[in-house]
């Protein structure tokens, strides 16, 4: 079985919308036979474990020693880390894609080094190479335009226009939970 990593915020609670959407999308993946990986604690990660737990599909939560609280009840194999970057890289190894949801620093620094290490091919030598990094909703896209102006600060135009256009080409946006699991479908 694949497995989908999951970044969001641990804020939004149950019955908010981006709550009730993580769920819908944890639903939705495990009855798409994906695996379920999230940072394991409460917020878009709970809701998404929710679903797909509801739905009858495993969950891995990776949490981490320097937070004292336990794995939210929906996760069904806990993975501890002793530490923030440990966390990072055990969330980014295990998944055979990526799915962005809405969140603070916490969520931009996972958006960020996936990007970042599939940009510089460091992906495919610590995991087996580039895969899906699927943004979803409209929440990232005034950060992801904002990467997408960095060919205006070269010298070299056409070089670094192309080095842009690459870089962009990795994160994939769309607007709903349904086009997250058909874009999934079609790269993995």
């Amino acid at each position: 079985m694949k497995t989908v990593t999951i970044f969001g915020s641990s804020l939004p609670g149950e019955g908010t919308a981006a709550y009730e959407e993580a769920r819908l999308l944890g639903r939705r993946l495990a009855e798409s036979g994906f695996v379920v990986c999230n940072g394991g604690y409460r917020g878009l990660m709970e809701g998404s474990a929710r679903g797909a737990r509801e739905a009858g599909g495993h969950t891995i939560g990776v949490t981490c020693t320097i937070w004292p609280a336990s794995a939210n009840p929906w996760i069904t194999e806990e993975i501890r880390t002793g530490s923030f970057l440990e966390r990072l890289l055990a969330l980014i190894e295990r998944g055979d894609a990526y799915l962005v949801l809405p969140g603070g620093t916490g969520t931009l620094a996972e958006l960020a080094l996936v990007w970042e290490m599939m940009n510089k091919s460091s992906l495919a030598k610590t995991v087996g190479g580039r895969k899906p990094l699927v943004v979803v909703g409209k929440y990232w896209q005034p950060a992801i335009d904002c990467l997408g102006q960095e060919s205006s600060l070269g010298s070299v135009k056409n070089a670094s226009m192309e080095a842009t256009r690459r870089t962009m080409e990795i994160v994939t946006l769309v607007t709903s939970v349904e086009d997250a699991i058909v874009c999934l479908r079609r790269q993995l």
